[in-house]
């Protein structure tokens, strides 16, 4: 065996084998896959294949997609045959709410360039008159997809990368991982086979690897363990039935191709052709998470018993579906381990804390998503950074609070939402709440409805007592939008209240802090007591993170980013930091995100409410401009609670952050509650912040903001000082403008306003570009939305097209921060 490699990929299912081949096509010469067992025997083999191009997430829809057409290409490459049936895909509704939900994600399937079709209940039956359609409201049909054999394409991708140099050795299991500072020592075990068992035998080998890549399936546990990091990918039970033959099915094929792959989501099931036969697969509620400690050693390419009590009404369901398979018999059965993760989406990208080691954990839909993994993961590795942003499958995404009991009932939940409504607005119910700042009691008896960020119990709105948050949902106009609407008005009138203590916080200092920063952001650093908005990028020029600095004091600085990315940022800072330390000094780094909450209060009478509890020796002066300028910070005591206070407000009205000692929370709630009350301060949550910010133009991080964009195509070169060095400026300059971040007001449908996955078009009707965000404009009584279009259409006064629902509605380029563009009621007096 070879004992020295640049990369090493762990596993080899059908994920390890893509990454491995897209590796060595992507020009690594050197490159090892190692498996414990055979090729396939983790879940591969016992996968049902499909290829589902159906997802709501940007990511992953560009990673399958590049899984379907890439599948088409193996056979000239290698000679051998996949197995793909491009059959089609037929994701069918039951409901007017279920066909809302296609036409929502049929914009990320446009915006990605996903061929699909409309079809009503009376085509579906001219096509395939076995389906029953009479409580059918239509469907979406992908007609590029279908169903591939999960064993062969692996063993085709392996093959492709023997071709292409790659080394694959069997029976090989992982025992030990031993960073070096320059490469890892992979302590490998040779298997044997013992009476049926594969047993660790006494030879060993230690290979040196620059890069390691764990596609370890349903070891996850066992990988996170030997890395000392947690990895929320844990199994959960997927069943499905083989059927005997359907004389009707095989009567039809005599003169029909093959029926596409029959998703009846309202059902909670899928069905396609085996052998003129039908296989059922389900996703049930109360299927169990498996293996939550790790695989037993007996375990391998096996299965669980089947539970058909579990999936009864699934089965009932087909045979209405599909009457004339009532009387066939059940021909064979597997119950076996998927992984999932907590939000469904793989982990993908460095792990935590540690150099060189890459993860590519936690696939449910694996055979589907592994082509594209390997084709960006290798993007990556090799250049840096993917062409797509990869950021919401990043494994950081889940904190170091996250344990295995949560992880494990959070997969369990996901595998039974699989086919439940995916409302962009949902909340799901499971763990929760887990996270939760001091005054989270006191929001919940005021009627907040709360969402789940980082794991935090974030107010998303208001609403009366008794109001039903999940029956508000929609794909439309929710129940809850006009408390959202109220809660707006509020800020841009008077004065709300927002709760932002799940901020990402952290602390640098030391004698090298300034150098560093300096050399880590793109904008000057600011003075003592006053704060700079910033970017931290990538080595390909993109955005990696966006920072509020505030300058505490010559060497000391306060940091603040997005909520739900803290331990992505905190990795990458200090990972920064440890690589620059020794050219620029001593730095340290806190991430003090648990210890200080943050209420954001805004709107005309914000300082009315906090002169009445500010205690000052001239309180009447002490919020003015003269004495607390805007983008300024400073100390202050609101009662007894002391505040460092920082002017400036993600709504775009008059406003400051209050960052206090998080045990002082409620204390602090209460004082500002009762003086609030006789300014009419409203509570306000994140949905109503979100709309009003878009009214400013204010970018944000993991929708304007990523690792596909720089902060010129994000229109910001105001916080990017070209006149410094910095880390990502060459890349960044080089990269150009490909694209331009814009507002646009939108004249949408009465009931429903934009997402932000929509597509845009020219009038012309090209294709143009994209929404990131979207929402409802208090100011302007109309729908809004930002997101990036080729530059020769980001001219203000530039008209386009949205499509909303199956129509186009115009969408108008206006100025930036179409709100207040001078910023005059954020600078107010007083």
């Amino acid at each position: 065996m070879k004992t020295h490699v640049k990369a090493l990929v762990v596993g080899g299912g059908a994920i390890g084998t893509s990454i491995a081949y897209h590796l060595a096509r992507a020009g690594w010469d050197d490159v090892m896959l190692m498996e414990r067992d055979e090729l396939t025997s983790g879940s591969t083999w016992h996968a049902a294949g499909l290829l589902p191009l159906f997802n709501m997430s940007f990511a992953t829809t560009h990673i399958h997609k590049y899984s379907v057409e890439f599948y088409k290409s193996l056979e000239a490459e290698t000679g051998l045959n996949a197995g793909f049936a491009v059959v089609g895909n037929l994701r069918m509704a039951q409901t007017k709410e279920r066909m809302d939900e296609y036409m929502v994600y049929a914009t990320t399937a446009e915006t990605c360039g996903v061929p699909f079709e409309w079809l009503t209940p009376a085509q579906i039956k001219e096509r395939w008159p076995l389906i029953n359609t009479d409580d059918l409201k239509g469907a979406i049909y992908h007609t590029s997809d279908g169903y591939i054999n999960p064993a062969d394409v692996t063993q085709a991708m392996a093959k492709g990368a023997r071709q292409r140099g790659v080394i694959i050795e069997r029976k090989w299991q992982v025992d030990g991982y031993e960073w070096t500072g320059s490469h890892w020592n992979v302590t490998c075990t040779k298997m044997i086979e013992k009476g049926g068992n594969l047993v660790p035998s006494d030879e060993q080998v230690v290979v040196q690897a620059e890069h390691v890549v764990t596609a370890t399936g349903n070891h996850a546990q066992r990988t996170a363990r030997m890395l000392g990091i947690k990895i929320p990918a844990i199994p959960v039970e997927h069943q499905f039935i083989v059927m005997d033959q359907d004389p009707a099915l095989v009567e039809f094929r005599k003169t029909h191709p093959e029926h596409p792959v029959i998703r009846d989501a309202d059902a909670q099931s899928y069905v396609r052709e085996e052998r003129g036969g039908w296989i059922l697969g389900v996703y049930e509620k109360h299927a169990p998470a498996r293996f939550e400690y790790g695989v037993p050693d007996s375990f391998r390419a096996d299965l669980f018993q089947l539970d058909l009590d579990r999936i009864e009404d699934q089965y009932a369901a087909m045979i209405h579906r599909i009457p004339s398979c009532e009387e066939s018999g059940l021909k064979d059965d597997f119950n076996g381990p998927i992984c999932y993760t907590p939000d469904g989406n793989p982990l993908v990208g460095p792990a935590p804390g540690l150099r060189n080691m890459w993860l590519a954990e936690g696939f449910s839909f694996g055979i589907t998503a592994a082509g594209g993994t390997g084709y960006y993961l290798a993007q990556m590795m090799v250049n840096g950074e993917a062409e797509i942003d990869m950021a919401s499958l990043d494994p950081k995404r889940y904190g170091n609070w996250m344990t295995t009991e949560f992880a494990a009932r959070k997969n369990e939940e996901c595998y039974e939402h699989v086919y439940i409504l995916h409302h962009p607005d949902e909340e799901r119910p499971a763990c929760r709440p887990l996270r939760t700042s001091p005054a989270y009691d006191r929001q919940a008896v005021r009627g907040a409805q709360f969402g789940f960020v980082n794991g935090w119990e974030r107010p998303n709105y208001y609403a009366p007592m008794g109001f039903n948050d999940h029956d508000a949902r929609s794909f439309r106009r929710g129940g809850w939008w006009q408390y959202a609407v109220e809660e707006a008005k509020a800020i841009r009138e008077g004065v709300g209240l927002i709760d932002a203590t799940a901020f990402t916080k952290h602390i640098v200092k030391g004698p090298g802090a300034t150098a560093f920063l300096d050399w880590f952001t793109t904008n000057k650093l600011p003075k003592v007591g006053r704060i700079n908005l910033t970017y931290a990028l990538t080595s390909a020029g993109t955005t990696r993170t966006e920072y509020t600095i505030v300058r505490l004091k010559d060497d000391e600085y306060y940091l603040v980013s997005a909520g739900a990315w803290t331990d992505y940022d905190a990795d990458y800072l200090r990972k920064a930091i440890e690589d620059k330390e020794a050219e620029f000094g001593r730095i340290e780094m806190q991430n003090v995100t648990t210890q200080w909450g943050v209420f954001a209060i805004a709107g005309p009478k914000s300082r009315d409410v906090l002169k009445k509890v500010i205690k000052d020796a001239e309180p009447e002066t002490a919020l003015s401009n003269k004495r607390f300028p805007w983008l300024s910070a400073r100390p202050i005591e609101l009662g007894m609670c002391p505040v460092n206070a920082i002017r400036v407000a993600y709504t775009g009205e008059l406003g400051w952050e209050l960052h206090h000692p998080i045990e002082m929370q409620n204390y602090l709630f209460d004082l500002l509650e009762k003086a609030g009350a006789e300014f009419g301060m409203k509570l306000v949550g994140a949905r109503a912040q979100n709309w009003l910010r878009q009214e400013k133009s204010y970018r944000a991080f993991g929708t304007e903001l990523g690792r596909d964009a720089t902060p010129i195509e994000a229109d910001l070169p105001r916080f990017v000082d070209l006149g410094k060095g910095f880390h990502g400026k060459d890349a960044m300059v080089a990269t150009g403008v490909r694209s331009k971040c814009v507002t646009l007001l939108i004249d949408g449908p009465a009931d429903a306003d934009p997402w932000g996955r929509e597509v845009l078009f020219a009038e012309d009707g090209t294709r143009v570009g994209r929404l990131t965000s979207g929402g409802y404009s208090v100011a302007f009584g109309t729908s809004i939305g930002m997101g990036y279009v080729k530059p020769e259409h980001a001219a203000v006064g530039t008209v386009l097209k949205v499509r909303m629902f199956r129509e186009l509605w115009t969408a108008t380029v206006v100025e930036d921060s179409p709100y207040d563009p001078a910023n005059t009621t954020i600078r107010l007096d007083g």
